[in-house]
């Protein structure tokens, strides 16, 4: 599937951006999940973001030689992922997603202020093929589906793939940005299904080529569904955090941990946490120095308070590097799902992608 290489094009914001403000942000409290997060945002309804040149030569960066030869890996929520490809293999990507007037609209749409959560995050792309006796499976079903439309009274969506691109899941990080890269014209289906807090499943329909949805996942069950029409289906999830050290960072390693090189991956880790924990630290020092210059007394319960968040910070980090000996490649446990009906669905299906078990 590898294409020519891509050509030396430099991002620039006012030729590559096309970008118009999403017509529904769903906060947290309309899908039952009010309180939880980082931001009373949830998810955007699909938007315009990159122009169809931009997208193009980010498709001959992640379809290059040396990406699908370095950066592919395969795990029982998804068969085909690629990552860690930016900023050696995938520059324009890279510059796009640091690029201040990308962030800027990122972040107004997440409600609160955003940075690429690591180099290695940039990007993540999902990847899913038709073949040409699955194209015309696919042409059956749309024209079906076209008839059914005709007869009021039919019920239910025959032309869904009940196996989706990628698995229920949470994502690791707070806030993702999920971009298609496919040509969506003739394509049916293809949504992001959410889990609400009350555990009805709601659907975002799916974006078009260079359009995105803005997507609170780390708190937020959710899949991506596979769509009829068109030979392929390829995304770009690129993941956020907050940018001030001072907010809450809730990320864990769980669904990326099985498919990255570790070393990197670690490595962006540690230097992004031990980051923010030094800017805290600073913060409060100035804070006591401000508060001995003019006479106050120490603030022993509030310093042991912040004392106990950054042990807290720590810990976490501790648990989330596990060593690479008990790492299993591509396998991902039920840990990071919220609702316990998944978690043991996707008990099921992991056994079986282990061949411990049989399907029905």
């Amino acid at each position: 599937m590898a294409v020519e290489p891509p050509s030396k094009l430099v991002f620039d914001a006012s030729r590559h951006m096309n970008h118009v403000p999403p017509k529904k942000i769903y906060t947290m409290a309309e899908i039952s999940r009010g309180g939880q997060g980082i931001s009373p945002n949830a998810v955007s309804e699909p938007f315009p973001l990159f122009t169809e040149e931009a997208v193009q030569q980010m498709r001959k960066e992640i379809l290059s030689k040396p990406v699908l030869e370095n950066c592919q890996y395969s795990s029982n929520i998804a068969a085909c992922q690629l990552r860690g490809m930016a900023p050696k293999y995938a520059p324009f990507i890279y510059d796009a997603w640091h690029s201040p007037e990308v962030l800027s609209t990122i972040s107004k749409i997440a409600g609160i202020d955003l940075v690429p959560v690591m180099d290695f995050e940039i990007g993540h792309i999902n990847i899913s093929i038709n073949s040409k006796e699955k194209q015309e499976e696919t042409a059956r079903a749309i024209a079906e589906h076209k008839s059914r439309e005709e007869d009021e009274g039919v019920s239910g969506c025959p032309w869904e793939d009940d196996a989706p691109v990628v698995d229920w899941h949470t994502d690791s990080y707070p806030f993702v940005c999920v971009l298609m890269m496919s040509d969506c014209t003739e394509m049916l289906g293809g949504e992001t299904a959410l889990r609400t807090g009350t555990g009805d499943v709601m659907k975002v329909r799916g974006p078009g080529m260079g359009n995105a949805v803005v997507l609170q996942g780390r708190y937020i069950e959710h899949q991506a569904l596979r769509a009829l029409g068109g030979s392929e289906r390829i995304t770009m999830v690129t993941s956020f955090r907050p940018r001030s050290p001072l907010v809450r960072d809730d990320t864990v390693l769980t669904t990326v941990r099985a498919v990255s090189d570790l070393s990197e991956l670690y490595g962006g880790y540690a230097e992004y946490r031990l980051g923010m924990l030094e800017e805290r630290i600073r913060a409060q020092l100035k804070q006591l120095r401000e508060r001995k210059k003019v006479g106050r007394k120490f603030a022993t319960k509030s310093v042991k308070t912040f004392l106990a968040e950054q042990k807290d910070f720590l810990d976490v980090m501790l648990t989330q590097m596990v060593d690479e000996d008990k790492v299993v490649a591509g396998f991902t446990d039920s840990s990071h799902l919220i609702s316990d009906d998944l978690r043991a669905v996707h008990n099921k299906k992991a056994r079986i992608w282990e061949g411990v078990e049989a399907e029905d």
